[in-house]
């Protein structure tokens, strides 16, 4: 069979997806391009001086990584000038970016964490980069509002992740399935390697950071508990994996099924993730799956946020593991 490009796949299914136009096919193309050039950065890490911490605090009140600023700046730089965008919106940058007017704009909103789990990168652990695509409100024109870009998950055109590793992947989805590409290196291209990717039903591998249970409510406990003691339906019992890297958990729970598990606790009592450029863009590829995505009372999706920077629980994987969970934290609210 001819091994099918990331370009060619785009270009022969534009035409299948209502919202799918040259400018967003242009848009994804300039959006794999940054991927292809961050890969090619992090592979050099080692050798580059871009290792380690740059001193400072982003907006998240967590230390900036060198390549955090760099994969930023790369993003940043080149999709202002892909000429589909309004807006910008990323983990990295307090305020929203909007497109300057020296640079062509059109109606999409791109969503972005550049470099998930940069911290990793001293220590060689796959990192990633996670993006959302939204669409400004039909007929709206002049200066994007910040209310235009607080659009809940459902509405995102796509969404996807680049994930650095052995092989640098493309995993994305425009509302027609989740496929992905694996980077040849001798080409320099995205080929077509895991098209139509689906999550099993129920898995029998649970991903949670277990160092945080003191700071666990009771319900959270009882969660984690579970897996501890339950069997999956193939008679396994369910076992731990934790990288510590969302988009590295994320793409092992998408292939193998289970569940990735980022409660609330103690100390972040609105959970840890970021709803907007990391939990909703991959409940979106979750459910396209055919798995789910909850924040523990309900569908990820439909969470509008009310900030750029919004954070909150997620429990994301195979439908079964993440209804158990909704189940056990309703029967706990009911009981209280």
């Amino acid at each position: 069979m001819a091994e099918i490009t990331v370009t060619e796949y785009l270009l022969l299914h534009q035409k299948k997806s209502p919202h799918a136009t040259g400018l967003f096919t242009g848009l994804l193309y300039d959006l794999i391009l940054s991927g292809k050039i961050i890969s090619r950065r992090i592979n050099k890490a080692g050798l580059l001086d871009i290792l380690g911490g740059t001193g400072e605090i982003n907006v998240q009140g967590e230390n900036v990584q060198k390549l955090d600023e760099l994969a930023n700046h790369i993003l940043t730089w080149r999709m202002e000038r892909c000429g589909a965008l309004c807006a910008m919106s990323s983990e990295e940058n307090a305020e929203l970016i909007r497109i300057r007017p020296e640079f062509p704009s059109g109606d999409y909103i791109l969503i972005f964490d550049p470099l998930d789990g940069s911290s990793n990168i001293d220590v060689n652990i796959n990192v990633g980069t996670i993006f959302s695509i939204l669409r400004r409100p039909h007929g709206n024109c002049g200066e994007v509002t910040l209310e235009e870009v607080l659009q809940p998950g459902v509405n995102q055109v796509a969404a996807g992740y680049m994930l650095y590793g052995p092989s640098t992947m493309l995993v994305f989805s425009t509302g027609q399935g989740v496929h992905g590409f694996t980077l040849d290196p001798g080409v320099g291209e995205f080929l077509l390697s895991h098209p139509d990717m689906r999550i099993p039903q129920q898995g029998n591998i649970y991903s949670v950071n277990e160092g945080n249970r003191k700071n666990w409510d009771e319900a959270t406990r009882q969660v984690v508990d579970w897996f501890h003691a339950c069997q999956a339906k193939d008679g396994k019992n369910y076992s731990s994996r934790y990288v510590g890297a969302l988009v590295a958990d994320f793409h092992r729970t998408l292939i193998n099924g289970g569940i990735y598990m980022y409660p609330a606790d103690a100390a972040k009592p609105q959970g840890k993730l970021r709803l907007m450029c990391e939990a909703a863009p991959l409940a979106f590829l979750a459910e396209q799956a055919g798995g789910r995505a909850s924040d523990g009372t309900g569908r990820i999706l439909e969470r509008a946020p009310a900030h750029l920077h919004m954070r909150t629980p997620l429990f994301i994987g195979s439908a079964d593991d993440v209804a158990a969970v909704e189940k056990i934290y309703a029967e706990h609210k009911n009981h209280s």
